[in-house]
């Protein structure tokens, strides 16, 4: 089943991205690949076969999603994992018992599945 997956980076709900891009990128030296400042960042590790640490606003001004936001999501870290056959993916992890929140579905990004 791994072999399906690849590792893309994690996301972190943080109460100030502007500060948290500083911290990245002029204390530890990484590039900021997405800068969307105050709502959003994404941060590159390891080039272009690295990975991605996603900086998310919980306030999330001007996030359409942002409203949706409960305590624990505000504090929790997203593991974000890609394949070229999510729908395919997401039958097999069913059939194994792993329980979705719902099915795949098309964000404005790409589409996406989401498992608490």
């Amino acid at each position: 089943m791994t072999e399906k997956m690849r590792f893309e980076g994690l996301t972190l709900a943080v109460e100030n991205v502007t500060r948290s891009v500083e911290f990245y990128t002029q204390k530890l030296g990484l590039t900021a690949e997405v800068n969307a400042a105050p709502d959003f960042a994404m941060i590159r590790i390891g080039g272009n076969h690295g990975g991605t640490i996603g900086l998310l606003s919980v306030s999330g001004a001007g996030m359409e999603r942002a409203e949706y936001m409960t305590t624990l999501q505000k504090h929790s870290i997203v593991v974000e994992l890609s394949t070229a056959d999510l729908d395919g993916l997401y039958e097999a992890l069913r059939s194994l018992g792993v329980v979705f929140e719902q099915a795949p579905q098309d964000e404005p990004w790409d589409r996406a599945l989401t498992r608490s």
